[in-house]
């Protein structure tokens, strides 16, 4: 997923992924909800402690799945550590990426790429494995972080690199202090 460790959050700097203040500005049910149904299989992509990954897990609900997928073997246990025993643990996956491949070979309704596109260093090539992985009218969220890592221009051309690689706009959701797009293929 990632060639540039450097740009990748280290597991040390977790605990801010998951503050209560992004827990306010961030609430992963109202960026979410126009996007994610019970039953989907929803690929969560750079998924970090799970801060997205647990609630995308009680949208699908029972008979849906969440792909937790990270570059990052510390990251996954502090997931798999939250879950262990509840309800929830049977509904999420967890997947640790290799540096350039995702590696999914199941099919999913729905990607999630929040705050970590731009950690990616050959974003057609990461668009293209994921275009194998969607199903009919499958979607691609990305959210990237508007004033830290990701210019508006940088955000530009990642839209405009997805384009290239036949993803469509179909939306341009509102989510607090990023810069966000949907994609369909």
């Amino acid at each position: 997923m990632s060639g540039k460790d450097e740009h990748v959050c280290p597991v040390e700097n977790a605990g801010g992924l998951e503050s209560g203040i992004r827990k306010l500005l961030q609430r992963p049910k109202k960026i979410l909800g126009n996007y994610v149904r019970e039953g989907m299989t929803v690929l969560d992509l750079g998924c970090g402690p799970g801060f997205f990954s647990v609630e995308l897990a009680e949208m699908v609900g029972a008979s849906g799945k969440v792909i937790a997928a990270d570059l990052q073997e510390g990251m996954l246990r502090r997931l798999e550590n939250k879950i262990r025993g509840t309800e929830i643990e049977k509904r999420i996956k967890l997947h640790k990426c290799a540096k350039d491949k995702i590696g999914i070979t199941e099919k999913v309704d729905l990607v999630l790429a929040f705050y970590m596109f731009h950690e990616v260093p050959d974003q057609k090539k990461f668009l293209e494995e994921i275009k194998s992985m969607l199903k009919p009218d499958g979607e691609v969220f990305i959210v990237e972080p508007k004033f830290f890592h990701v210019s508006r221009q940088a955000f530009g051309e990642t839209v405009k690199v997805a384009e290239e690689a036949g993803f469509r706009p179909v939306e341009r959701p509102k989510v607090f202090l990023s810069q966000a797009v949907v994609f369909r293929v």
